[in-house]
């Protein structure tokens, strides 16, 4: 089964790298999210305002698989990386049927 996981992103990008190569990163790093959004692992992605930080959606079979989708993203070894597993609410107005709690 599926799982989806809440992952948040801030990118430390260290001073004196260079603006080159922060660009060539930043490319790369949209080509590999339109990749894992094209297997269905990216669901949805939101930028933060005034950071270079995003939140997005996630689904993997398990933490493993959402691990490995991270750690291939190009500005891994800048990212701070927060991720909350998340659960069905009986609430939730996109859930096709009642959970229960």
């Amino acid at each position: 089964m599926t799982a989806e996981w809440l992952v948040e992103i801030d990118i430390d990008w260290p001073p004196g790298r260079g603006e080159q190569l922060r660009r060539e990163l930043a490319e790369a790093e949209g080509r590999r999210a339109r990749e894992l959004a094209s297997a269905g692992l990216l669901v949805r992605l939101w930028r933060v305002p005034g950071r270079w930080a995003n939140v997005g959606l996630w689904r993997a079979e398990d933490a493993t698989e959402l691990h490995a989708a991270l750690c291939s993203l190009p500005l891994h070894p800048w990212m701070q990386v927060t991720v909350t597993a998340l659960a069905v609410h009986p609430s939730d107005p996109q859930s096709p049927q009642p959970a229960s709690p």
